[in-house]
């Protein structure tokens, strides 16, 4: 089987879900949708407090190209726009909504056939389709292909390497006919003649459920971080994606099945992105499950419809153990980068204190991307910036391997965050 350099293989986690068929959500009477669910530009409302708003009814818009509208999850009236926190700690704008079940602003029924390339890229930006593999790229932005870069190959992740993550995996069972959909669809926005669907080898039954579809599909080894862009790429085409640069500079397109199955919904049902598979587990969850939750949610009312969280939950990771960022409080709101809201005991979330570097080289090995995480790590604690993008920082994809192996526990992810922010405030500035 096809894989790629380095990486680990952590203990997988996904026994409490995933034979657990995905459930649709309660619906909410209350929603928060900070306006920033996407990379690029924030949105800037289109409705004011007091409006009454239909679901799927865009409220928020940006002029911009890298952009992504955000939508009403439920109809109701809009009842607050202020600064929320979100998932990261930060105060961002946020509308709030209030309201229930009632009409949907969305209607259609279209074919792929009957689409041009133009035209589904219209519908995928208009419905505020982001990567819901976490990345949260603007979706049309990846089927704008650049001029002169021809695009041979869509590949579809099906990966899901992440520890406790499986709604990718229940997707692939229950919707593989959508998944499809959207993949030919992506195919034709872009005007690839090939689309492969990735998925690792601890799936058998999902390989099994979208063999003889018609389209290819690829076992890879299973091993982490296997669904990251690049690995993908070099694991199924033997192409190397250049330092700064992206997959349509090699030819392909990378596109989660969840994103996949957004585009489907998109282009037959003019649906646009108001909800989302997010799983919800860990040894401080009651009664882990698979849900499809509607955007704006809170982290609590969901966590509720699971039991609630068990006597010994010690932390709430908003995405998995690898990548997740840790929340403060379960008011904040699921939003577009949601995959997994993960509630862990305290013997599972251990604080470790920082060791020095022992110069073992073990995160070398492990570094995805060929990086040297011991000298990028000790030059974030020096502040030497320019180093650090010397040492292709930039080129981090976060996946956590190196802290993971480290057995001093150094904090590198977290350095190389800071870093990469510190390098792009250098760079808007100079601007």
């Amino acid at each position: 089987m096809s894989s790629f350099r380095g990486g680990i293989h952590p203990p997988e986690n996904k026994g409490k879900t995933e034979k657990s068929a995905l459930k649709t959500a309660a619906r909410p009477v209350k929603v928060i949708l900070p306006l920033q669910q996407n990379l690029g530009c924030p949105n800037e409302p289109l409705v004011k407090v007091g409006d009454e708003v239909k679901e799927g009814q865009k409220i928020a818009d940006a002029q911009k190209f890298i952009s992504a509208p955000l939508h009403a999850p439920i109809s109701g009236k809009v009842t607050r726009i202020e600064q929320l926190d979100n998932a990261c700690g930060f105060d961002v704008a946020s509308i709030v909504i209030e309201g229930g079940a009632g009409e949907t602003a969305y209607a259609g029924q279209w074919s792929v056939e009957e689409l041009t390339p133009e035209q589904i890229r219209k519908s995928v930006r208009e419905a505020g389709i982001v990567g819901l593999g976490g990345a949260t790229f603007p979706t049309h932005v990846k089927l704008t292909p650049p001029a002169g870069k021809k695009i041979d190959t869509v590949i579809i992740n099906g990966c899901e390497c992440e520890p406790y993550i499986t709604v990718d995996h229940r997707l692939m069972l229950e919707r593989p006919a959508e998944i499809i959909y959207g993949a030919r669809a992506i195919a034709k926005a872009v005007g690839a003649g090939r689309i492969v669907i990735a998925i690792e080898s601890n799936k058998p039954d999902a390989v099994k459920k979208l063999n003889g579809q018609g389209v290819a599909v690829a076992v890879l080894r299973t091993r982490y971080p296997q669904g990251g862009e690049k690995m993908l790429i070099r694991a199924l085409t033997g192409r190397e994606v250049p330092s700064g640069g992206l997959p349509s500079d090699v030819g392909v397109v990378v596109q989660n099945v969840g994103t996949a199955i957004a585009i489907a919904e998109a282009v037959r049902l003019g649906k646009p992105l108001i909800e989302r598979a997010v799983t919800v587990t860990g040894s401080g969850i009651k009664q882990p499950q698979n849900l499809i939750v509607r955007i704006g949610t809170t982290f609590k009312e969901v966590i509720e419809q699971c039991g609630g969280l068990t006597d010994d939950a010690a932390k709430v990771i908003m995405g998995g153990p690898m990548t997740g960022i840790a929340v403060s409080t379960l008011d904040v709101p699921v939003v577009k980068a949601t995959s997994c809201i993960l509630a862990l005991s305290k013997n599972d979330a251990q604080n470790y204190e920082e060791g020095d570097c022992i110069r073992c080289g073990r995160c070398l090995k492990v570094c995805p991307i060929g990086l040297m995480p011991n000298y990028l790590g000790d030059y974030a604690k020096l502040k030497e910036w320019d180093k650090m993008a010397e040492y292709h920082v930039a080129d981090c994809i976060e996946c956590g391997c190196c802290s993971y192996v480290c057995p001093s526990k150094i904090y590198l992810v977290q350095y190389f965050k800071v870093a990469k922010r510190e390098l792009q405030t250098r760079k808007a500035v100079c601007k």
